[in-house]
């Protein structure tokens, strides 16, 4: 009788240990979904809520009713900063300065172009009264004032030396440029006929070169101009201004052309 009793006892308590396992597991389960429910929530984003909180961000940043004493907005702040930091001072008032330099340099650009204007103006006027159109022609184009010499107005033919002919359309140049602040491009061309034996130079390209050259000591030795102001080029027949086909665009060809430039002296 006591076995069966200590066997009925085992067998209860057994099935009581067991019932307390399934009710631990249960509870663990029930947390485990109750974390991911609360994960789940806080995860959602309220739009509502968060278009609130953004117009309200942006009215702060805009309007300046903020938290500061003085001053409003992100503005206040930055100027607040400013007055009290002297590095960020010295920053804004480097910035303010650049800025008045590009201001007095587009000031500059615009006196140049005033006086690229009256200069052309002036020697159309001249070409016009002293009936050399057919021997000057001056155009305004991208890179400046051109002005155009006929080599006929300018030297012999196969030769560099200026004729005296010349002498009253270099001096009437040579005044105005002495007015202007600007870099001048004398550039000499021919066309593409060889250099004849008698000629002392050997090539269109030297030929070139000393016409723009003997013009440019003119201004510089004669007239005195400014040497920085000038610079030179010899192209020979690289760059024609007609067709060599034609004895009419060969002679356009054979020419020194002076170029105003627009471009500020450093």
């Amino acid at each position: 009788m006591r076995q069966r009793s200590n066997r009925r006892k085992r067998d209860k308590g057994g099935e009581n240990g067991q019932d307390r396992w399934l009710i631990t597991y249960a509870d663990l389960i029930t947390l485990l979904l109750i974390f991911f429910v609360m994960m789940f929530a806080m995860s959602r984003l309220d739009t509502e809520k968060y278009k609130e909180i953004t117009q309200s961000l942006q009215h702060t940043f805009r309007s300046g009713d903020s938290l500061l004493s003085q001053g409003s907005g992100i503005t206040g702040t930055a100027d607040k900063y400013t007055h009290r930091n002297p590095d960020t001072a010295q920053k804004s008032d480097q910035q303010k300065k650049g800025a008045d330099q590009l201001s007095d340099r587009e000031l500059a650009f615009r006196k140049q172009e005033q006086e690229l204007q009256n200069l052309m103006k002036v020697i159309s006027k001249y070409v016009k009264d002293n009936k050399l159109e057919d021997q000057i022609f001056v155009a305004d184009q991208p890179k400046g004032i051109s002005i155009t010499l006929s080599d006929k107005l300018l030297f012999d033919v196969g030769k560099a030396d200026l004729k005296k002919g010349a002498m009253p359309v270099m001096d009437k140049l040579a005044s105005l440029f002495k007015e202007l602040h600007t870099v001048i491009s004398i550039e000499g061309h021919t066309d593409n006929l060889p250099i004849v034996y008698a000629s002392q130079y050997k090539d269109n390209w030297e030929l070139s070169g000393a016409r723009a050259l003997s013009v440019l000591r003119y201004f510089l030795d004669e007239k005195h101009l400014d040497a920085n102001n000038f610079q030179y080029a010899g192209y020979g027949d690289t760059r024609p201004a007609a067709d060599n086909r034609t004895e009419a665009g060969r002679q356009k060809n054979r020419r020194v052309e002076i170029i105003v430039l627009r471009q500020l002296k450093e």
